[in-house]
Parts: C-alpha cells; structure tokens; sequence
C-alpha cells in the first residue's frame, strides 16, 4: 500500500542532520545519567521493600512521610498511583532501599512501614490481622474454626462459600479496602454472629496493605547481570544473522544503529525520572527486535536495487530504497505508536515504564533505521571506493572510476549470497 505516491527525497543528503540529533540526544542523555549519578533502578535491581498501600480517601502524602521519618524511614520513596482509566485508586507505593545482607532485615523494614502507617492513621499498633489482608482461604479456615453459625463439623463447604463471598465483596465491591465490619452485613449469609466473631480476630482501618515485594541484595545483584547478558546477547546474534545474510558492515551498522535507539531510551529514563525494572528489560528487547527489523526492511531493499542500478551511485540506491519503503514504515510504525500510546496513557502506573520505552523506541527506532544505520552504510562503501582510487593525476581518476563500479559489483556479489 503506498499513500504517498512517487516520493523522491534525499536521505542521504541531510544524514548530517540525523547525526546532529543523535549526538545531541545521546549527549542530553549522558550528561542526565552523570547529573543524577547513574540510573534509576526498581526495586528488581536493588535490595528493598516496596509496600503498596490502599486508602479510603485520597492518600495524605505529607502525613504517611512524617510516620516514616518518625520511625527513621526519612529515605523511603511515596508515590502515588493513579491513571486516566482509575483516577480514584487512593493507593500509593512506599520503596524502602536497603542496604540489608539478610532477609530478616528486608523483613523487619516492611514491619518497621507497617508499624508507622498503623500509628500516623490511628489504628495503633494492633496485634490483629488485617481484614483487608485476609485470603479467603485464611478466612474460611477461621470461620470453621470459630463455627459462628453453630453449624458442627459439616459446616466447612459452607463457611468456604462464605469465605469467598466476604473476599469478593471487599475485592470487587469496596475496591480491595473495608473500613467498617458493619458493611459486611450486606453480604449474603453474613449476620451479626459471623460479624462478631471477624471483629473480634480481626481489625480494619481507613487503609489496607494490597500487596508487599522484598528482594535481597544477591537477587538484586544478578538480576542485574542477567539483563545486561541478555541484551548484549539479543545484539550480538543479530550482529551474526545479518552479516552472515547481507555483508558484515550491514550487521555492524544495523547494531550500532539499535545500540543508539537503546542508549537514547535510557537517556530519556533518565531525564523524566523513570525506573528500570524488568519489565522495561523487556520492552528494550522488544526494541531491539522491532528496529532490526525495521532497519533489515530498509537493507533487503537496498540489495534488490543493487541489481537493478549497478551503474547508479551507491547513496541514490539508498534514497531509492528508503522512498520504497516509506509508506510501508509509516503505516506500520504509526500504528505500533497509536497502540504503544494508548498504552502509556490508559495502562496505569505498572505498565508505565514499560508503555514509555516502547513509545520511545518506536520513534527512535523507525528514525534510526534510515537516519543512522543507512548511512553507516554509505560511508563505509564511499571510503572503501575511495581508499581503493588512492592516487594523482587522470591515472587516478580513471582508477576511481573503476573502483567506485568495483564497490557497487562487490555489492551486488553479496546480495546474491
């Protein structure tokens, strides 16, 4: 499908313009990593507690960072999570990075949070179990245990149903968080025994813990030698393919060319305060496949031209290539955008860095295909067409004639290959 018809710019002749922009950015970039003193990693990448808090109103940030310090968590990191699909979550995520060797003290950091949330919200230092907390496993266990409704030793199947009544009530209807034992009562088969008997074993509040990570300093550790690995790994087996499929300085340009969409990427994490977690090692990867893939378009189409203009100047095949493949590229990179958008806008929090480093690649991906990796290529062909006329007079003229068509002979050799 082509919707621009006879398209005939020159690429090649503004690539200046496209490593300006490279540098520029790669410079912004590195100079944001120095200024903040590296990235910024999740906590998959450093030792640390994060604990996700859910609030019946909106969540008062300056009030949970006085109970933090209080209990010396002064460094911890409060950030609230909402979106346009839920603006309303009330929920935030308290990081605590520590430092620990052990996993009883990454433990005692969550009990330590725990313990300042529970006294800056005046639910005391309650002994308790979290209602809010409870599976419905851990519920129907009490229920049977307890016998509210004096139904005997056959009434374990139907406290389970009941059990699984109060946790999809508090889960679907009250967003995860009940503040009242009295709103329990609008569950089918719960009455004021069974609500007795919850109030007594268990305490709720104006917040619920929803969920706790810890990782230790050795997972840390080697999550982050892993994904270094990987992405070093998925370059180098490219770098391989497309030497192997085109010539080598096809495969040396199109992985310098994903390289520089990776370290741009990174850059803009950098500059707008993004984590590097290992869902953005995934979407990295997925960079990294969708701009060779881009770039081998470009590459396989170059080698077609190759036959059919050995006598045209190696950059007009290029141009040539890329006017071919323009409507292809934008049709398809648009659409990878809108969707990618759509996903950083509507995703919600935890998709966030995933969705940002898609939205980026994809730009710099589609741009560094022809803007980067091509012409790596035409400097490499015009240098070696040049090295080879090294000499003076019309002799040397004549000679680079015949090296430019030798250049352009050896070309169209490879893409037989």
């Amino acid at each position: 499908m082509n919707f621009f018809g006879e398209v005939n710019l020159d690429w090649m002749g503004k690539a200046k313009y496209f490593i300006g922009l490279s540098v520029t950015l790669l410079l912004i970039g590195g100079i944001s990593v120095v200024k903040k003193g590296g990235l910024r990693y999740g906590i998959d990448f450093k030792e640390g507690t994060l604990v996700y808090v859910r609030f019946a109103q909106k969540p008062p940030i300056d009030q949970i960072r006085q109970g933090l310090a209080a209990q010396g968590l002064g460094g911890s990191t409060i950030q609230a999570i909402g979106d346009i699909a839920n603006p309303n979550a009330n929920e935030v995520v308290i990081e605590l990075e520590q430092k620990a060797q052990s996993t009883e003290a990454l433990d005692a950091g969550k009990a330590t949070i725990l313990k300042a949330l529970r006294q800056s919200f005046g639910q005391g230092d309650s002994s308790k179990p979290d209602f809010n907390s409870a599976s419905a496993n851990a519920l129907s266990e009490f229920l049977t245990r307890r016998d509210p409704l004096a139904l005997g030793p056959t009434g374990g199947e139907r406290y389970a149903q009941l059990a699984k009544k109060l946790a999809d009530y508090r889960d679907k209807n009250r967003n995860g968080l009940v503040t009242s034992f009295e709103d329990l009562k609008k569950v089918e088969g719960v009455n004021d025994t069974v609500v007795g008997a919850l109030r007594e074993a268990y305490s709720v509040g104006n917040f619920a813990i929803r969920d706790v990570e810890i990782v230790g300093p050795k997972v840390g550790a080697e999550l982050r030698k892993q994904a270094v690995w990987v992405t070093l790994l998925a370059l180098g087996g490219m770098l391989l393919y497309i030497a192997f499929r085109f010539e080598w300085v096809y495969g040396a340009a199109a992985v310098l060319a994903v390289f520089h969409d990776v370290l741009i990427t990174l850059g803009f994490f950098s500059l707008l305060g993004f984590e590097i977690s290992l869902t953005v090692i995934a979407a990295l990867l997925t960079l990294v496949g969708y701009s060779m893939n881009d770039t081998i378009v470009i590459f396989d189409r170059i080698r077609e031209n190759s036959r059919l203009m050995r006598r045209e100047p190696f950059p007009a095949i290029v141009n040539r290539s890329i006017n071919q493949t323009l409507s292809r590229t934008i049709l398809t990179s648009g659409l990878t955008f809108l969707t990618v958008l759509v996903l950083f806008v509507m995703g919600g929090q935890v998709l966030r860095s995933f969705s940002f480093a898609l939205v980026v690649g994809i730009v710099v991906g589609t741009y560094s295909s022809f803007g980067i990796a091509a012409p790596m290529v035409v400097a490499w062909n015009q240098w070696r067409g040049q090295g080879a006329a090294a000499g003076t007079g019309s002799a040397a003229g004549a000679k680079g004639r015949g090296a430019g068509e030798t250049a352009n002979n050896r070309l169209a050799a490879a893409s037989r290959r």
